[in-house]
């Protein structure tokens, strides 16, 4: 729990951040990020550093928003992927342009260097702490999704732990460091142990209700980290499905930033998950609709909508929709080639459920077919000999 103060003044948490994250600046650029403008948020965030080139935490903002970029573009935000520990053993290839991945790199080298540079100078730089740590969360959450780099990204991610908990040593009220700790701790948790013996982190602990607890904490008091504190813990509480408790949180977040195109597919995933079809289904169709208003969201990526959205109708047994909804995953512009074979997949299978034998092997034949990603492929060669039967 947060620390009460030692005087009698109230608690001001603007004593427990970077004063660079109380200016306007930085405020408006991190509103630009929250709704999705990832360009805007960028040449923000490019000018608070280039005006302040000595703040880490201005370095580790851009590269906060080239990774969230990226992986908002690879399809790589939909926590669809990441409720069941499945993706573990994706066979996902994610193709980053070398351009992105070397500034990436670099950005995550410079803010590690400034404050590697600041805490030798002062030992007590609590801000130098939680901007390294930040930086290492960054990176680390940037090659486990990209590269499935997990014991790179271990390291990365417990060293990232072990500046928040230093900067909580020199401030116990310092609450957006809690947010790498909390992550670390319900993630440690919910890895099998073979997991854990693959990666080599056997022997650490972790404690999934003290983690939601931190998040909680960071969420409620913390300058920088409250809605990735909300967003990481709803992501949370639904892999365990914890399905009311991660809508509450995730309701709050859609509303709050109502022109998020996450944050609303996400309260459209979570109200399927929990087993409310119809209201998953106009919930789908409200994001899509918004999608349709010139400039409501900023490149929304409505392949992921649809085929939420299939899903769902899939399980409501409308199995004519589910076809249709695939097909309009496919065809989006926006769609990467891993979610458009699995739409292409999962049409197929719709056609051979209605007797549609002709459009079921068309789908197929472009689930399976060479080049791009193969991780339908096999599926898809095995309905092009058998029709799918749903068992």
């Amino acid at each position: 729990m947060l620390h009460a103060p030692t005087n009698a003044e109230p608690y001001d948490p603007a004593a427990h951040t970077d004063p660079i994250n109380l200016t306007l600046a930085v405020r408006e650029a991190h509103e630009h990020f929250y709704n999705l403008d990832y360009d805007g948020a960028l040449s923000r965030f490019e000018a608070i550093q280039r005006a302040n080139p000595q703040s880490a935490i201005a370095t580790g903002y851009v590269l906060m928003t080239l990774v969230f970029r990226e992986l908002y573009r690879q399809d790589l935000l939909d926590t669809t992927y990441y409720a069941h520990d499945s993706f573990l053993t994706s066979r996902r290839n994610v193709p980053v342009p070398q351009a992105t991945r070397d500034r990436i790199e670099s950005l995550t080298s410079s803010a590690i260097a400034l404050c590697d540079q600041q805490i030798k100078q002062d030992p007590t730089n609590k801000n130098a702490y939680f901007a390294r740590g930040f930086a290492r969360g960054m990176h680390a959450a940037f090659i486990t999704l990209v590269d499935h780099s997990y014991v790179a990204a271990a390291r990365q991610g417990f060293s990232s732990r072990g500046d928040s908990e230093s900067t909580l040593r020199l401030d116990p009220d310092y609450a957006d460091a809690k947010m790498a700790i909390g992550i670390q701790q319900f993630a440690v948790a919910s890895l099998p142990r073979l997991i854990r013996m693959m990666i080599g982190i056997a022997g650490v602990s972790g404690n999934k209700e003290k983690g939601l607890n931190l998040l909680r904490q960071s969420a409620a008091h913390g300058i920088v980290t409250p809605i990735e504190s909300r967003t990481a813990l709803s992501l949370f509480l639904r892999h365990d499905a914890r399905y009311p408790e991660a809508l509450a949180v995730q309701r709050g977040l859609a509303q709050q930033y109502p022109r998020d195109f996450l944050f609303r597919l996400e309260e459209a995933n979570l109200t399927k998950d929990e087993g409310n079809g119809p209201g998953a289904i106009a919930l789908y169709k409200a994001v899509i609709a918004d999608a349709s208003k010139p400039g409501y969201f900023i490149e929304p990526r409505l392949h992921m909508a649809y085929f939420g959205l299939a899903d769902t109708q899939r399980g409501q047994n409308d199995i004519t929709s589910a076809a249709q909804s695939y097909l309009q995953a496919a065809a989006q512009p926006t769609c990467t080639d891993w979610i458009r074979r699995r739409s292409q997949m999962n049409a197929g299978e719709m056609f051979d459920l209605l007797h549609n034998r002709d459009e079921a092997l068309k789908q197929y034949q472009l689930a399976s077919a060479g080049g791009g990603d193969q991780s339908q492929a096999d599926a898809a060669r095995r309905f092009l000999k058998t029709p799918y039967t749903g068992k």
